[in-house]
């Protein structure tokens, strides 16, 4: 992969995040992450690029982009398959330095979200059985590499890339933007780039009930679990949550609590409410930023969220 650097630094420099129409590098906004925001930038249609405005110095950012190198390479050791990617960190006078990595685009169709829509049931219950599977391989890596290292991920269905034809399908894993991994037991992620886009007056609300519990939740695999099978509600497929909850079982580590529909939906009810709580958070942030002081905001963020 061989991205044009030039052509981000003059996109960066350009743009505006609360109107990207009024860029003078055109761009479509492809989605939205906790801590980043997926362009299109310009007619390229093979990459996808996910913008960070995460840091105060190029140190910061280099830190980042080593680790979040190091994270896939422990994904892929576990197993998974990544889609290809770059990274480049670019700075602006004036402007907080930002990290954007370029990962290879699939099409909307083939993204597991979607596929769930409109596969037929058989293929979409073989989807899910991977998308499971591809997950215990991280926690079967950890049971071997704790406490020196372990991997953690969000398994959701949005998450992952049904490639290939009908009878050769690879999943691929595609959110590793957000590099969760610790060592002897120290998390190598700063907790505090979630925070980056929230008010600095209430930020403390959300470190003290809210950001330990949900960076610890990747690394259960119970809970990455109910969080996959939890994410059915948010993409309109309730009605498939009893049987990934059977598949999810036949995964599960033995010395685990079996999961039931009734942990599913109570898990889902409080992970609706933390990430409601945040996306307000972030949209109070951008009113006063660009309203009341008259300052940029660099994030972009989604509209209303069907959860």
């Amino acid at each position: 992969m061989n991205v044009d650097e030039e052509l981000l630094r003059r996109f960066e420099a350009g743009l505006n995040p609360q109107n990207i129409e009024d860029s003078p590098i055109p761009a479509a906004i492809l989605g939205f992450g906790e801590i980043s925001s997926i362009f299109q930038i310009g007619d390229n249609k093979k990459l996808a690029f996910k913008r960070m405005p995460l840091f105060s110095e190029p140190s910061s950012a280099e830190r980042y982009t080593r680790r979040f190198e190091e994270y896939c390479l422990l994904l892929v050791e576990a197993g998974l398959e990544l889609p290809e990617h770059q990274t480049a960190v670019i700075q602006v006078p004036d402007r907080p330095v930002v990290c954007y990595i370029a990962q290879q685009r699939f099409p909307f169709e083939r993204f597991g979200h979607r596929l769930i829509h409109h596969l037929p049931p058989k293929q979409i219950l073989s989807l899910i059985e991977k998308v499971v599977f591809e997950i215990s391989k991280i926690f079967i890596f950890n049971r071997s590499g704790r406490p020196a290292i372990e991997i953690a991920l969000d398994g959701q269905i949005s998450n992952w890339v049904e490639t290939g034809d009908a009878d050769s399908r690879a999943i691929i894993y595609i959110d590793t933007s957000t590099p969760l991994y610790r060592k002897e037991g120290v998390e190598m992620l700063d907790p505090e780039l979630f925070l980056k886009s929230a008010p600095a007056a209430l930020r403390w609300i959300i470190r003290l009930f809210f950001l330990e519990s949900v960076m610890n939740r990747y690394y259960d695999q119970r809970q990455v679990y109910i969080d996959l099978a939890a994410n059915l509600y948010k993409e309109q497929r309730p009605d498939l949550v009893p049987i990934t909850v059977e598949i999810i079982n036949r995964h599960l580590f033995e010395n685990l609590q079996p999961v039931t529909p009734g942990d599913v939906v109570s898990y889902y009810r409080e992970d609706k409410l933390i990430w409601t709580l945040f996306l307000a958070f972030r949209k109070l942030n951008r009113w006063v930023k660009t309203k009341l002081v008259r300052k940029r905001y660099e994030f972009l963020l989604p509209g209303k969220i069907r959860r």
